[in-house]
């Protein structure tokens, strides 16, 4: 089974590099209608994923898959909220934020395979973790309900505040490097203070972007909170588990770029996010006593999504 990871794993790296090298090279800016496209195409390869499933493992597997992934792909909306924070905290330039993505679900892929695995392990170990799952993900539904998602403030987090205490940051982004050789940076932000480049100074210096990208990958650990939980209370199957979260991460890019600037207009989301982490959480609680079957859970998922979308169109915030 080993091999069958180690040949996903490929076929994700390759087409990343692809994306990134080929489709989408530095300094070219994604277009709404293109983002769309790309959107597209990420779901129709996830949808011949399942179908692959199917025909590998059976339907069950595949209802697995196709349920873990529309579970994720709705609360990763929540990531495109954050990103939309970082950027505009960072006034990252839009040619810049394609790569940071990218090199952001490089990240996302080690983080996720390491917490499912842990995840499965946990849970057939010890009976009380789908409980402790459970509540978590129905603690994590209120506060969506009441709070709207997660709320972070990049300035504060500990990652930057380190790195820019013990490393000089240049004051530009540097043509969308994240580090640059002494001699080439202009100013630089050292312990909060700007200073001008001197004889002494260190080899490399970082850019705002390394800032960026390290911000998105230590505030990704809030997000895996929600979703890891929620896809092991569908599957217990590592390897579906984490298809189902890497075929989510690698449309998000192109989700961003496609609603960036519609998804504030979703008024109702973040409600249908709640109902959606409660229902799951309930899922795992009861299933001990209550069998909720797949299709079922696939059905709720969607109908909740769907509705708090159809509600922030047909009842928007500023009507007319």
């Amino acid at each position: 089974m080993l091999y069958v990871w180690i040949l996903f794993n490929i076929f994700a790296l390759i087409l990343l590099a692809l994306d990134l090298l080929v489709f989408h090279r530095r300094g070219r800016v994604m277009r709404s209608r293109e983002a769309f496209a790309w959107s597209a195409f990420w779901i129709a390869l996830a949808a011949a994923f399942a179908v692959l499933i199917f025909f590998w493992q059976g339907g069950q597997v595949a209802l697995e898959f196709a349920t873990g992934y529309v579970l994720e792909l709705s609360l990763s909306v929540d990531n495109l909220f954050l990103f939309l924070v970082i950027f505009r905290y960072f006034s990252v330039p839009e040619p810049y934020q394609h790569s940071v993505l990218f090199w952001g679900v490089l990240g996302a892929m080690l983080m996720r395979a390491a917490f499912i695995l842990a995840g499965v392990g946990l849970i057939q170990r010890f009976h009380w973790i789908p409980y402790l799952l459970g509540a978590v993900l129905i603690i994590s539904g209120i506060r969506f309900g009441f709070v709207g998602g997660h709320h972070v403030d990049p300035g504060k987090n500990p990652a930057v505040r380190f790195l820019r205490r013990w490393l000089p940051v240049t004051n530009d982004y540097e043509d969308g490097k994240f580090f640059v050789r002494s001699g080439t940076a202009g100013p630089t932000m050292q312990g909060g203070q700007l200073s001008q480049t001197s004889q002494k100074k260190p080899l490399l210096y970082a850019t705002p972007l390394l800032i960026v990208l390290i911000v998105i990958e230590t505030t990704d650990l809030l997000f895996a909170i929600d979703s890891i939980p929620a896809v092991l209370a569908v599957t217990l199957n590592a390897f579906i588990a984490y298809t189902s979260n890497i075929f989510a991460i690698l449309g998000l890019r192109s989700m961003y770029f496609a609603i960036s600037s519609l998804i504030r207009n979703f008024r109702f989301l973040h409600i249908g996010l709640a109902i959606v982490l409660i229902l799951i959480g309930l899922k795992m609680i009861l299933a001990d006593y209550f069998i909720i079957p797949t299709l079922a859970t696939l059905t709720a998922v969607a109908f909740v999504i769907a509705a708090s979308i159809v509600a922030s169109i047909a009842f928007p915030a500023n009507p007319g």
